[in-house]
């Protein structure tokens, strides 16, 4: 797996004096097209631009051209400003965050994901990226042989009170009829449970697709996020074992229903979290990704780390 030493993100630092959004925004015009950029680079990290958090808006308008709200997530984050901007994950610091794409579960996904240093962590926390192809490349045969076939999703969410995310936090919003127009879009099986929750389960979806661009390969997937196996959360892991997959907050199948073996689970775990390369934070520093050419994630820290995030079509 010696490949994956060959791949980095590209650092852009200032070639002048001046620094927050306006040195950013040279930086940009002397770097030509900055979608090019991204596809070739994969990641590209802006360092010691030193970026103000009241500039944010100004150079999130430069490099996420349409953002996108958290539709469909997962995952616990706080939206701490107009134009959908939200907190990185709020998992416990001790917990490492494992690789992924984000959305990859769902039928519409963002293609650039923006992250924005604005408290440095007191040690720890970088965000660890991750080539898609590189992923797919380096898990054994019968683990790919397995998931050829695709995956399926299920969640329940509750109607406030539960275990797991409400189907209005997911959705961020409490219109029912907005929320079946995305499930019948995204051609969900779902229904409406007797106390107000909502029971859904995805058609099958890929393993891994071709990027849009660059046509390679790359894993993308969150089998792992919705597998207990994987799970860094000893009650979370508990609960599996006490109820039946129908009954968690959410779960993961083969495409045929059959289970999807923990060993199986871990590998892709593992290898993600192995390939790796970390990117570490400063207050000021940001970074753009291509959320299909790799999967991001986050090691553990100590302090009061603050890391933004917005996304983008």
């Amino acid at each position: 797996m010696s490949a994956h030493n060959d791949w980095k993100p590209t650092e852009v630092r200032p070639d002048g004096p001046e620094r927050g959004a306006e040195g950013l925004r040279r930086a940009l015009a002397a770097a030509g097209d900055f979608g090019d950029l991204l596809t070739r680079a994969k990641v590209v990290v802006f360092r010691d631009f030193q970026v103000g958090e009241q500039e944010l808006d100004e150079v999130m308008d430069l490099l996420l051209p349409n953002r996108l709200a958290y539709t469909h997530g997962t995952s616990p984050r706080t939206k701490v400003a107009a134009g959908n901007v939200y907190t990185s994950t709020e998992y416990p610091s001790e917990q490492t965050i494992a690789m992924h794409n984000e959305l990859s579960y769902s039928h519409k996904w963002p293609s650039r994901l923006l992250f924005y240093c604005a408290t440095t962590p007191g040690s720890g926390g970088a965000t660890p990226v991750v080539d898609g192809t590189l992923w797919l490349a380096s898990l054994d045969e019968k683990v790919r042989d397995a998931f050829a076939g695709g995956i399926r999703y299920a969640q329940n969410l509750h109607d406030g009170f539960g275990l797991g995310r409400s189907w209005k936090q997911t959705f961020e919003t409490e219109d029912r009829k907005q929320v079946e127009a995305f499930l019948d879009e995204g051609r969900f099986t779902w229904n409406w449970t007797s106390d107000g929750g909502l029971r859904m389960v995805s058609p099958v979806r890929p393993a891994w697709i071709r990027h849009p661009v660059t046509g390679e390969e790359v894993w993308f997937n969150q089998a792992d996020h919705f597998h207990p196996a994987a799970l860094g959360d000893d009650i979370a892991r508990e609960l599996a074992q006490i109820l039946p997959p129908e009954e968690l907050p959410q779960s993961v199948t083969l495409a045929d229903g059959s289970p999807i073996p923990d060993e199986y689970v871990l590998h892709v775990h593992d290898r993600g979290l192995e390939l790796a390369v970390d990117v570490d934070w400063k207050q000021g520093d940001l970074m753009v990704i291509d959320n299909v050419a790799v999967g991001h994630g986050r090691r553990p820290y100590t302090g009061d780390r603050r890391v933004l995030v917005a996304m983008s079509d």
